[in-house]
């Protein structure tokens, strides 16, 4: 009796690998190659699927993603130094061209590889090093639309292209840090000196200033000095006729030389050296005084303007 299930039970079994294998599900952002007899047949999308047992064939799946490779280049700049650029060139296959993408390239990857290798050691060798640094951007453009002119036929469209990193040899990183360094030097050394030129011009104005200032005041002292020898000399004329112009001036002399000995003794932080003297002498000092200042000069033009002049003999 079970001998009689078994050749029934065999049938299933085929028929059941039969379905398994004739079922074809492709996962989303996939497509499917389908090959029949070794040739090409369709491209099968995402979702579910019916192949032919033994005569289809999953050839490749293919995916839809967006890729990166990341490629390493070694040139030269313009001005003969050596530098590795590490460029990510992002890439993906297109919907419409996923037969093209699959049949016109063994590797695709070691073939946009080599556009970038192309590409970049045309562009970089236009440029000096500094230049590098600062077009980084467009040379990453050129690059782009360089290998998508290129890649577009096998059916893969680049969607970026990036710079990621520019390392020149340590020798010359090192002479551009010191090059950098002695330019912010140059700078501090400027702005220092700058500094120090508008502190000196403040300073000098500020001296000029308090010397303008002080001039002023002493003009303003000389001239009270002045006016008080005049009123004291009016006050004593008032009061005592008899009292000559040298005699008034010899006792306002003298109560000066008294006040000033006074304001020395009374400082004791102060440094004078009093030489030995007499007040005695300040007859010789008064007519030294009179005759060179203003008030010897008046007293004078009003002795020969025929005014009395009282003698002390």
């Amino acid at each position: 009796m079970l001998q009689n299930y078994l050749p029934l039970a065999f049938v299933v079994l085929i028929v059941l690998v039969l379905i398994v294998k004739a079922v074809l599900i492709v996962t989303e952002q996939t497509a499917v190659v389908v090959e029949r007899l070794g040739k090409f047949n369709r491209i099968a999308s995402s979702g579910f699927g019916i192949i032919i047992p033994f005569i289809d064939r999953k050839a490749s799946i293919i995916n839809l993603r967006v890729q990166q490779l990341d490629v390493e280049v070694e040139t030269k700049t313009l001005d003969n130094v050596f530098v590795n650029l590490q460029v990510s060139v992002q890439y993906q296959v297109q919907r419409d061209k996923v037969r093209e993408a699959y049949y016109s390239l063994d590797n695709p990857r070691n073939q946009i590889a080599s556009y970038v290798f192309d590409d970049v050691r045309s562009e970089v060798p236009r440029l000096e090093l500094d230049d590098v640094f600062a077009r980084k951007e467009d040379i990453a453009i050129a690059v782009q639309q360089n290998i998508q002119a290129s890649m577009d036929e096998y059916g893969y469209r680049i969607i970026k292209a990036l710079i990621t990193d520019i390392d020149p040899d340590h020798k010359v990183k090192d002479a551009m840090n010191r090059i950098n360094a002695a330019k912010r030097d140059k700078e501090a050394a400027f702005e220092e000196g700058e500094a120090k030129k508008i502190k000196i011009i403040k300073e000098a104005e500020a001296e000029a200033e308090s010397k303008r200032l002080s001039g002023e005041g002493v003009a303003r002292q000389r001239m009270e000095i002045v006016r008080g020898f005049k009123e004291s000399v009016e006050d004593f004329k008032k009061s005592l006729d008899t009292v000559t112009h040298e005699e008034i001036m010899q006792f306002v002399l003298m109560t000066q030389y008294f006040d000033t000995i006074k304001d020395i003794g009374s400082n004791s932080k102060n440094s004078s050296i009093l030489m030995p003297h007499s007040p005695g002498g300040m007859k010789d000092f008064q007519n030294q005084i009179i005759n060179g200042t203003f008030v010897g000069n008046e007293l004078a033009n009003m002795d020969r303007g025929g005014s009395p002049q009282k003698s002390n003999e």
